[in-house]
C-alpha cells in the first residue's frame, strides 16, 4: 500500500509554502512514492558489509603540484593597469571619508 497520499502531498505543499493544483498533488503522489519505494530499496540492500561511500568512484587530487616560477615583476605586473600610482594599483574610494 502506498505510503504517500494525496493528503499528505498537500500537507506537504502547505509547510513549504507552495500552492498546488490539483494535478500536481496527483502527479506528485506517484512520484515521491516511487522515491519512497526506491528509498526502501536501498535500505534493503544497504548491510554492514557494505562500506559507506561519499562518490561511486575513487578520486585522487586531481589539482597540479604546485612549481615554484619566476614572479612578475611590479612594472610586468603595473604595465596594463588603466591607474597605478606609487608602485600601486590605484582604485576608486568606495569608502566614505570617515575609513
Amino acid at each position: 500500500m502506498s505510503e504517500i497520499t494525496p493528503d499528505l502531498v498537500r500537507h506537504l505543499g502547505v509547510l513549504a509554502r507552495i500552492q498546488l493544483s490539483d494535478e500536481e498533488v496527483q502527479s506528485l503522489t506517484g512520484q515521491l512514492d516511487a522515491i519512497v519505494d526506491n528509498i526502501a530499496k536501498v535500505s534493503e540492500v544497504a548491510t554492514p558489509e557494505v562500506v559507506a561511500t561519499s562518490h561511486p568512484i575513487p578520486l585522487e587530487n586531481v589539482f597540479r603540484p604546485d612549481v615554484v616560477q619566476p614572479q612578475l615583476t611590479r612594472e610586468q605586473v603595473l604595465q596594463n593597469a588603466p591607474d597605478q600610482a606609487d608602485g600601486r594599483f590605484r582604485v576608486t574610494a568606495i569608502l566614505g571619508e570617515e575609513q
